[in-house]
């Protein structure tokens, strides 16, 4: 049986554009000889639609889009991932639900039997399980469908989540090859985790496994693609690629000697996710351009990077906002940065509104020393220029903060923190540079002297990162166990070589910033805790663990 996995990059909601795209995939299958069309999970809806299930129109325009499907296909059958209603009392009102399409025909129905209720996914809140696991006759063979979590064994769980398991009951049913149909989000090094995952399905259930995953971004999410075929023996059979559509055609009885499990080192899977995040994220929200303020640092360089890689140097915009307390190397380093880019950047000081609001700020600030105040008014004074220049050219304002600084606050609300999308807020500082130094490997795109240079808000005089905060590398390290990996301040003091003080201090300045991250621009997922979706955490609490 030669079987196509159609990895496409769907759009919530829309149910034409989506219908489409399927469409268009099916055919190429068609042409590639295919017996069976396989499409990611939701792949008429786009993967996760939330709420809009709720909405009085949104499974019925589904469902209208199911229909037109159904009349385009012919003798190959589709797979087709959609939202259906559910008739089952009590219980919820829809089901995660796959269509197999033949002859113009809904021939079968199958639902996804295991909902995932953590992390980032919330999906007892919509969806009615699937009670019973049956396979289906096709070409003289047993198929057995899934839907993304059926194949996660509690082995690739932090914990056992379930009592059945959809593949053990479809194996014993006498399938002869195991589909599944998936949305799997992007973390740095899940695609090497899935490998040993579909390993271990295939091998346990003495059959082929085929993955057919959701590519593109949608909100924080990334979906990765990475869609590939395993045989019973645990081997790759095929493998597609990471972040981008493909469609491909594996014949069953046919391996493919020297296949290989596309293997990106880190640096490389960040970058390929944040750029395509970033595209998808403007693209899907209606931007064409992107703009964003470059201060010579660390953060803005890479964030402007990304965004010419992911929308064109030609769309993108930076200003560089001088003040009194800016270097003349930050000021070079900016310019030097958007001629390697390509990119416009231009330069608006703001010593004069600074000065302008100071003095407008006099009485109500009669008697009291200069402090933080001063300095955040300066962020803010950018962040309000940036919002302008936002405004008036219908970009998109790309936040530059990282996931460190939003970890202990050191970001100033409606400052540095404006604007609709915080691209590298899930990756920390230590990272950023090592991105940064990857980014160079061939040819110099950010500015050496901008890698080599230490971190500075310059907000004050011959002011650095490390003037309030711990050095970034210990400071990464504290909150990978305490976000991450979720350990309390005592056991990574008992466990870690840590000083106290500094833990603690971490602990309570994460903990009192809840607030300031629920006001964030969202941003891109890329590891396994972000700020955001998937970490709920209560602004007000005084748990001190």
């Amino acid at each position: 049986m030669k079987i196509a996995l159609v990895q496409i990059n769907s759009v919530v909601g829309d149910f034409p554009a989506n219908a489409k795209r399927i469409l268009a995939g099916y055919r190429e299958a068609l042409e590639k000889g295919a017996d069976l069309v396989v499409t990611p999970e939701l792949s008429l809806v786009g993967y996760p639609p939330r709420d809009l299930v709720f909405k009085s129109q949104f499974v019925p325009r589904c469902l209208q889009a199911l229909d037109y499907l159904r009349g385009e296909v012919g003798e190959v059958p589709l797979l087709v991932g959609y939202v259906d209603r559910s008739d089952k009392r009590p219980g919820r009102a829809f089901r995660n639900a796959v269509a197999w399409l033949e002859d113009g025909q809904i021939r079968e129905r199958i639902y996804k039997t295991l909902l995932p209720t953590y992390d980032v996914f919330d999906e007892w809140r919509y969806f009615e399980p699937n009670e019973e696991c049956r396979v289906i006759e096709y070409l003289g063979q047993q198929v057995g469908v899934t839907v993304c979590e059926d194949i996660w064994t509690e082995d690739f769980l932090y914990r056992p989540l379930y009592e059945r398991e959809p593949v053990r009951e479809l194996a014993e049913k006498g399938a002869d090859v195991i589909v599944n149909l998936s949305a799997s989000p992007f973390a740095l090094n899940k695609p090497v985790a899935r490998r040993d995952l579909f390993a271990s399905v295939a091998k346990e259930a003495k059959v082929p496994l085929v993955y057919c995953n959701a590519v593109g971004g949608q909100d924080q999410l990334i979906f990765d693609g990475h869609s590939a075929v395993v045989g019973a023996d645990g081997e790759v059979m095929a493998s597609l690629s990471g972040f981008r559509e493909e469609v491909e055609v594996v014949e069953l009885d046919s391996k493919k000697e020297g296949v290989m499990w596309p293997e990106l080192e880190e640096n490389a899977q960040l970058y390929e996710a944040l750029v395509l995040g970033l595209r998808d994220y403007a693209r899907k929200c209606g931007f064409r351009e992107a703009c964003l303020g470059l201060s010579g640092g660390i953060d803005s360089a890479v964030t402007a990077a990304l965004a010419v890689a992911a929308l064109g140097a030609e769309n993108v915009r930076g200003l560089t906002m001088p003040s009194r307390f800016s270097s003349e190397g930050s000021i070079g380093d900016s310019i030097k940065l958007a001629q390697n880019l390509n990119m416009k950047c231009e330069e608006v000081p703001i010593g004069e509104t600074f000065a302008t609001v100071r003095e407008a700020m006099k009485g109500p600030f009669a008697g009291a020393k200069e402090d933080v105040t001063e300095e955040n008014m300066q962020a803010r004074i950018r962040g309000l220029f940036l919002m302008s220049l936002s405004n008036k050219t219908g970009s998109i304002l790309l936040t530059t903060g990282n996931k460190s600084e939003l970890a202990v606050g050191y970001c100033t609300m409606y400052g540095d923190m404006c604007g609709g999308l915080a691209a590298i807020s899930d990756v920390p500082k230590t990272r950023v540079y090592e991105l940064a130094r990857w980014m160079n490997r061939e040819r110099e795109v950010i500015p050496w002297a901008t890698i080599e240079k230490p971190p500075s808000a310059e907000l004050a005089p011959d002011q650095k990162d490390q003037d309030s905060l711990p050095p970034y590398d210990e400071l990464d390290a504290i909150l990978e166990l305490y976000v991450e990996q979720q350990m309390s301040a005592s056991d990574i003091i008992e466990c870690h070589d840590y000083d106290e003080s500094t833990v603690r201090w971490i602990q309570r300045r994460v903990d009192l910033n809840e607030w300031k991250r629920h006001q964030a621009a969202p941003g891109l997922r890329v590891t396994s805790k972000a700020f955001g979706v998937g970490r709920r955490m209560p602004i007000v609490q005084n748990f001190q663990g």
